[in-house]
């Protein structure tokens, strides 16, 4: 039996107060421990509640989201024309929804969560009644109040309001939906080019009393600094390194994979048919997203010892590194993946940090040439012979699930050079090589060092001896299959030099400095370091 009540949640904004973290994607889709801030909310209600979704800013990949990781709840979505500029109120997307709720509904702002416990959402009272989400807290500053007399709210005040009894945290119940409506109406025609029309003024307007119903856990993630807060509350830490323009978000059964790229998606997709059972089954995926089973087993990079290492070695030989024969458009691959990205890295990183600088320095004590003067140096005939083989492309430990049975591989990379099937067993290897020394971890916790001047650059990194035993490991098979030590360094070294533009200050600058420094040592045979 379908429930006598409705769920509006406002997606439509672009929630420019989160930053780069909404620059390609909904507000709503930004992750909080595991999940999207949306998944929170949708789980809050029961399963046959229907909910409807107003769509505006990237509201495609909204719509994507939730029929993809929910095919079984009722969801009805609403387009929004106008969801920025004047006359993009919330009141505005909340009247574009006005004929999908005649019924009582809960009106439940797209960047609040309510908990009951830590990590287990609390039971959200039905709209049988007209009620308002009150929280205690001694700061109005960024949030609208209420101001409560006995059990029932007087007026919603402004932000700022220093008399005042709760926050308002952007949740209501609408048992009288078609005076809502109605006055609602009438604000919107007499005020609609005001972009700051909210729930606020129309249930003031309304003059009717409503309950104040306080939640004792409340997490807004309306603005970066609520957002870290509100991943405190939320402890469930990942090992990945978030980029804006993509994401991965963990559910019991299976995994969603975000990418702002439609291409990223279609060739991952495609790319399994080559990956065959290394990696977990693809169970659906559509423009922007890719859903696929969970694998079952412990995180390579928590359980990784030398013997748990070697048979991961042995198994991707067998299994994932399978040889080809090599041909001149390989190579061309290789040129163009090695130099012509490399190239176009070290730019960007250039153009967008004006605290760094591509002349000589000194660094760790030897002085080392630019990254540019670096890559001319190179002898790319050398470094681009090569065979195609089978590939991963992002092959780190934190990718690599350890099972009862071998290995899955996760975050496969999209392609290599272009091609979906080959790639080049080098770059597998010293993405490898490189984890082994940088890696997730110790990022996120801070353990590095970069000190830097117009003379002189200091940089390093703590590295576990579980990891430093794994990588001698990984030498000693390097040498012991005929393959290239030399090489894999050096390809290490264009990795660091590659990611930096990618992530945020400092770590771009270590990454990028001290890419520079082992590049520098391993093309002139100094000593072996990395």
């Amino acid at each position: 039996m379908a429930a006598e009540y409705k769920v509006l949640i406002t997606t439509s904004g672009v929630g420019s107060r989160l930053g780069d973290l909404t620059k390609y994607t909904n507000k709503a889709l930004v992750r909080v421990g595991r999940k999207p801030v949306i998944s929170y909310i949708v789980e809050a209600y029961p399963p046959d509640v229907e909910i409807v979704v107003t769509l505006g800013y990237y509201g495609s990949h909204v719509r994507e989201f939730l029929t993809l990781t929910y095919p079984e709840r009722t969801f009805t979505f609403v387009e929004i024309d106008n969801y920025q500029g004047p006359g993009s109120s919330l009141v505005y997307s909340m009247s574009k929804a006005e004929h999908c709720l005649q019924c009582p509904f809960i009106f439940h702002a797209s960047d609040t969560i309510v908990l009951n416990g830590l990590s287990t959402l609390g039971d959200i009272p039905r709209p049988e009644y007209n009620w308002l989400g009150g929280y205690r807290s001694s700061n109005s500053n960024d949030y609208r109040s209420l101001s409560v007399s006995g059990d029932y709210v007087t007026r919603i005040n402004e932000k700022g309001e220093m008399n005042y009894d709760y926050d308002y945290i952007g949740l209501a119940s609408i048992h009288d939906y078609a005076l809502f409506w109605k006055t609602l109406k009438a604000i919107y025609e007499e005020y609609d080019q005001d972009k700051q029309l909210s729930d606020c003024h129309v249930i003031n307007k309304m003059g009717i009393p409503f309950k104040c119903m306080v939640f004792h856990k409340w997490l807004d993630i309306g603005n970066t600094t609520k957002l870290k807060e509100a991943q405190v509350v939320i402890n469930e830490p990942m090992n990945v390194l978030d980029k804006p323009e993509e994401s991965i978000f963990i559910f019991n059964d299976f995994v969603i994979k975000f990418f702002h790229d439609k291409r990223t998606v279609a060739n991952r997709v495609k790319r399994t048919e080559f990956l065959g059972d290394t990696v977990p089954e693809i169970l659906q995926s559509t423009d922007n997203f890719y859903k696929y089973s969970y694998a079952k087993g412990d995180l390579f990079s928590e359980v990784a010892n030398i013997e748990s290492f070697k048979k991961l070695l042995q198994w991707s030989f067998v299994n994932l590194w399978k040889a080809s024969v090599s041909n001149s458009e390989f190579y061309d691959a290789c040129l163009d993946f090695y130099r012509t990205k490399s190239v176009g890295r070290i730019n960007k990183m250039l153009s967008v940090n004006d605290k760094m600088t591509d002349e000589s320095v000194e660094i760790n004590g030897l002085k080392v040439p630019g990254a540019m003067e670096l890559l001319k140096s190179m002898d790319w005939h050398w470094l681009c012979t090569s065979y195609p083989s089978g590939f991963h492309g992002d092959f780190i430990l934190d990718n690599i699930i350890k099972t009862e049975n071998g290995f899955k591989l996760l975050d496969w990379r999209q392609d290599f050079g272009g091609s979906l099937e080959w790639g080049d067993i080098y770059y597998d290897l010293g993405k490898l090589n490189h984890n082994l020394t940088v890696n997730h971890d110790i990022i996120n916790k801070n353990l590095f060092r970069i000190e830097f001047d117009a003379e002189k650059v200091i940089c390093n990194i703590h590295v576990l001896n579980s990891l430093q035993d794994c990588k001698q490991v990984l030498h000693q098979f390097i040498i012991h299959k005929g393959f290239d030590l030399k090489k894999v360094q050096v390809i290490t070294s264009l990795i660091w030099l590659n990611m930096a533009p990618l992530h945020h200050y400092p770590f771009n600058l270590f990454l990028y400095y001290f890419g520079r420094y082992n590049l520098y040592i391993h093309l002139n045979d100094i000593y072996d370091i990395a």
